[in-house]
Order: C-alpha cells, then sequence, then structure tokens
C-alpha cells in the first residue's frame, strides 16, 4: 500500500492494518521529512485520543491530514504507533 500527496509517495508498507475503511500504515513507513506533528486532537470512544500530522511536500502543505493513536483504548491497540490519511491523501 501506498499513500500518495502532491503526487510524491509519503508512506508505503505491506504491513497495514484496516480500521473503519482506513488503511494505518506503521510509524516507520512513513517519510518523516514530510511529516510535521501538529495541536490537533480528535477523540474517538472506542480508540481514544487521536493526534495529527500535517504532511509538505514541494512547498505544499496538507494541514492535519493524517493522525494516530498515540495511546489508544485497548480495543484498538492493534493501530498503536500506525497512522492513517484523509483529506486528499490518496491510498492505494
Amino acid at each position: 500500500m501506498q499513500a500518495i500527496w502532491n503526487d510524491t509517495v509519503i508512506a508505503e508498507s505491506d504491513d497495514t492494518v484496516v480500521v473503519e475503511g482506513n488503511h494505518y500504515f506503521p510509524i516507520d513507513s512513513i517519510k518523516k521529512e514530510y511529516f510535521e506533528k501538529t495541536d490537533m486532537t480528535s477523540f474517538c470512544g472506542w480508540k481514544g485520543m487521536a493526534n495529527y500530522y500535517s504532511v509538505t511536500v514541494n512547498g505544499k502543505t496538507n494541514k492535519d491530514c493524517a493522525w494516530y493513536y498515540a495511546e489508544p483504548n485497548d480495543a484498538a491497540m492493534k493501530i498503536k504507533d500506525m497512522v492513517a490519511f484523509w483529506n486528499g491523501v490518496e491510498v492505494k
């Protein structure tokens, strides 16, 4: 699987986990040079508190387009240390 934004592969892995239709990529499969942590958070009742990254590629930034659960609830432990995407990031 690949996550692509602005015609650039920003994550790539053969070991994604699909939860609620989203592919979660292992943290070591993201190309960290494109990612910057943000202050954005959201809460899911069964997964817990999500934190976000913005991605910058070739001078364009996609704000809060990637999320992860640093400390997921027990029910979502399989996505600990994994990152998912939305907001125009193509996953294929």
